[in-house]
């Protein structure tokens, strides 16, 4: 098999971008063009696949710009019955299929995100249901190996998308408890030592030992604790209690935004931004030499730290720009797909698009959702794979839904 070109490997800006923006109908094609697509093999047999897909009912009126664009979310909605056992979560095939991985919360937030995005709050209801039942624990932890702050706080919004989008006053009766009880941990260690303070924590699962004040975590607790207090208000009455959180998101928001000011570069065309208030000697890192894909710590911040303190919406816009621009011009992206070492990694570009369209950058947001299509997601079958080489593309890592979801949520937003 032929390798990458190694000016791919070592380019600071996406080698396709300029030469794609403003494509206009004929952009698909065009980024199918590119390069050579992913070969590899499906995760599910293509034929149940395909029968589940045809039955995923859409909501009316439904017009798709491009053919394939509605095959990439009848397919993609078709994982998640493939995916999940009944109502139990997997994260995905091969060793993600192992118990260990079932709660990561990544899986049930992109789940109900992609099915009440498309009309399926009733499905979304039975497996957040479940989800809250049999992994938020009684003092609002996770029962999960690894989870990061920003999990917690996304689940918070999780469910409010669910009400917002057709979820029915039964089912908040029924599970709003779990939901208090994450909100509740949360304020907790926001106020642990009186004046509220930023959290200290786990960013991700792989990265757990690195635990330190992220900008995105906290970034998170904002949102997910405003969310749910309008959850708290326009649901339930509860308009003291929503009044107090929306108090502690606030002045959290401002500690977050002072920390980032102390704590990224000056110079505006600097696209090292540090994810956290640490010194990176304190977390056994050091800064990206060449490209922020150059090592490890580096590629989890482009490819999962910022595109989550992108999303979170807390950022004044300017600063959002600026992560944009640290992505595109630190070696973060190749032909909109996210870098991640020598490879690509989009399990979490769903957050990056949500950003890209609160920005208006439409023409980039079309990018990088055609740019995962054709070189995240397998040829023919458009299995998404948690990592891939660059082209020509092959599998790294295991079939996972979170990545198999990121088209079916970014194409809600362009029908």
């Amino acid at each position: 098999m032929s390798e990458a070109p190694s000016e791919w490997l070592e380019a600071g800006a996406d080698p396709f971008r300029e030469s794609l923006l403003g494509a206009g109908e004929d952009l698909p094609e065009r980024v199918a063009g590119c390069a050579e697509p992913v070969r590899d093999e499906p995760a599910f047999d293509p034929e149940r696949i395909a029968r589940l897909a045809d039955a995923v009912r859409l909501p009316e009126g439904v017009r798709f710009g491009h053919p394939l664009l509605e095959r990439v979310v009848r397919v993609g909605l078709a994982h998640v019955e493939a995916t999940f056992v009944g109502d139990h979560p997997r994260y995905g095939t091969g060793n993600y299929a192992n118990a260990q991985h079932d709660g990561f919360p990544p899986v049930i937030i992109a789940a109900v995100d992609a099915l009440t995005l498309w009309g399926d709050a009733a499905r979304a209801e039975a497996l957040l249901a479940y989800w809250l039942e049999n992994f938020v624990r009684e003092d609002g932890t996770l029962d999960y190996y690894g989870p990061s702050l920003s999990e917690h706080g996304m689940l918070l919004t999780t469910g409010a998308r669910l009400l917002e989008r057709g979820g029915s006053a039964g089912w908040l009766g029924r599970h709003r408890a779990a939901l208090a009880r994450v909100a509740g941990r949360l304020v907790d260690l926001a106020r642990r030592d009186g004046p509220v303070a930023l959290l200290h924590g786990s960013p991700e699962a792989d990265e757990a030992d690195r635990r330190a004040r992220y900008f995105h975590n906290n970034a998170w607790v904002v949102r997910g604790l405003g969310d749910w207090a309008g959850v708290l208000a326009g649901r339930l009455g509860r308009r003291e209690e929503a009044k107090a959180l929306r108090v502690t998101a606030g002045q959290l928001r401002l500690v977050l935004l002072d920390a980032i000011h102390a704590c990224w570069p000056a110079d505006p065309a600097d696209w090292w931004l540090t994810p956290a208030v640490e010194p990176l000697e304190d977390l056994g890192a050091e800064r990206p030499r060449g490209r922020v894909t150059a090592g490890r710590f580096g590629s989890y911040t482009n490819y999962r730290y910022w595109p989550e303190l992108l999303s979170s919406g807390v950022l004044p816009r300017a600063w959002a720009e600026r992560i944009v621009r640290a992505r595109l011009t630190g070696g973060g992206q190749f032909c909109g797909a996210t870098r991640f070492l020598d490879r690509l990694d989009d399990w979490p570009l769903a957050e990056h698009l949500d950003g890209l369209w609160r920005l208006g950058r439409r023409d980039d947001y079309r990018l990088c959702l055609w740019g995962h299509v054709f070189y995240h997601q397998g040829r023919g079958h458009l299995t998404a794979y948690e990592q891939v080489t660059l082209p020509p593309g092959r599998k790294v890592a295991e079939y996972c839904l979170p990545c198999q979801l990121v088209a079916v949520r970014a194409a809600r937003r362009l029908v």
